[in-house]
């Protein structure tokens, strides 16, 4: 089972755009803004101007998603987050946002209606909680 990372972004939500220069840098694992805006040229369909990358960048860096170090005259830009960590939060407030807004009967409903492999990976993530759960309590 995945754990919810320590370092979570500020903001979960991203653009189309966000994503994709967060996917480049995931890809590059570290890139100056012209890396990025060369990547997505390299799309002979693609036209994006090199300051919205620059801009989308900061929006990252807000958000929580990646640092930015200066070395010499470049700014280069490191994902915080990696794209599996990525994954798992966004699972994490999918999960949390349907449990938020459905009361127990929808709930149970939707699981009702899984199919057999779908019921095998819910028993399955249930038994992954009790053992979770005894060992928490005999940690204390």
């Amino acid at each position: 089972m995945a754990p919810l990372p320590d370092r979570r972004p500020k903001k979960l939500s991203l653009g189309p755009l966000e994503q994709e220069i967060l996917q480049i840098l995931w890809d590059l694992n570290c890139a100056t803004v012209k890396d990025v805006h060369e990547r997505i040229l390299s799309d002979p369909d693609r036209e994006l101007a090199y300051t919205s990358v620059t801009t989308v960048l900061n929006r990252l860096e807000k958000k929580g998603w990646v640092k930015s170090e200066k070395k010499g005259r470049a700014f280069y830009w490191t994902p915080l987050v990696s794209c599996r960590e990525a994954n798992v939060l966004h699972s994490y407030d999918r999960l949390n946002n349907f449990l938020a807004v459905s009361n127990p009967d929808i709930v149970a409903a939707f699981a009702d209606s899984l199919d057999a492999g779908s019921v095998e990976q819910i028993e399955a993530i249930a038994s992954r909680l009790r053992a979770i759960r005894k060992k928490r309590e005999e940690e204390k």
